[in-house]
């Protein structure tokens, strides 16, 4: 697509759009069915409409130009929230304990909570990067660089370390007080690391001066964190929170300091992604993605 030339918002945005208006709807006129499964229901939407809404700003998205990509960011949504989903309740240890969060009135059939588990997983990476894809295509399109960090390669190691220490730290001490750091540890952890195999990162942004690519997650992780937080309020199947700090005072189910974690979770995620991402390639020689400053991994 020519520079300056934006593509159309297609089809499948309005149907995004029409999804969150008639669950929205069926929702306060009691629809129980869709009360239950509002969460994946109204994040589908939320997926469609912003996938459209990258590809009219950037003219490319994961549903249209990079099919296969969104495939993997969606599988590995998946996984990785269950690695949060086992932090929260560490089974090996307490059977009966969720530290941070809880779910309510979820489906008693196992085989069909598993789907909605799933379902609503798959959709937290996209939005988050697409949604971050929109920021870096709009409010932060000319961010320049500036102040260019200087990191040693044992700098860098020793934050790989601290980040090691601080993700096997919540397994060995059972605590709600240690929730941070489930939404710090894997950066310290995976994005040096990422860095220095030669993947995006951004600890290699910061060292080039650049924080675009930070600037897009973060915004985007604070959207979607009060939208995940809105849209749960009213829904049936739900989920509530455990928080040691400031526990009632909240804004919806979210005690308000847990506001604070979104925007560093978007980063992890990507973190996450890219790490995982890079393991996918690991057999290809020179299979890394080009680097331009997207979220989304775009092969060469």
């Amino acid at each position: 697509m020519k520079e300056g030339v934006r593509a159309r918002f297609l089809f499948h945005g309005y149907i995004g759009l029409l999804i969150i208006a008639v669950a929205e709807v069926l929702l306060f006129a009691g629809n129980r069915v869709v009360g239950v499964w509002f969460t994946p229901i109204v994040w589908t939407g939320y997926v469609l409409f912003v996938d459209a809404l990258c590809y009219r700003l950037k003219g490319r998205s994961l549903m249209v130009t990079d099919r296969l990509e969104m495939l993997v960011v969606l599988v590995v949504s998946i996984a990785c929230w269950w690695l949060c989903e086992f932090y929260n309740a560490p089974r090996f240890w307490r059977s009966d304990l969720e530290l941070w969060w809880h779910y309510h009135s979820l489906v008693p059939n196992p085989f069909l909570r598993r789907v909605g588990y799933d379902w609503a997983f798959a959709t937290i990476f996209p939005a988050l990067f697409e949604t971050a894809e929109v920021f870096g295509a709009g409010v932060f399109a000319r961010l320049k660089t500036f102040g260019a960090m200087k990191l040693s390669r044992a700098s860098l190691i020793l934050l790989i370390v601290i980040g090691a220490i601080t993700a096997i730290l919540p397994l060995i001490i059972i605590s709600p007080w240690l929730a941070p750091l489930l939404w710090l540890s894997f950066i310290l952890l995976l994005d040096p690391l990422n860095h220095l195999r030669g993947w995006p990162s951004i600890t290699g942004d910061a060292m080039r001066g650049s924080y675009r690519r930070l600037a897009c997650l973060l915004a985007s992780g604070f959207v979607c964190g009060i939208l995940w937080e809105f849209w749960n309020y009213w829904a049936i199947s739900k989920w509530t929170y455990t928080v040691p700090y400031l526990g009632d005072v909240k804004i919806f189910e979210m005690p308000v300091l847990g506001y604070l974690g979104f925007p560093p979770f978007a980063v992890e995620c990507w973190a996450m992604y890219i790490f995982c991402r890079s393991l996918l390639n690991s057999s290809s020689a020179g299979a890394r993605p080009q680097d331009d400053g997207s979220i989304i991994a775009t092969a060469k």
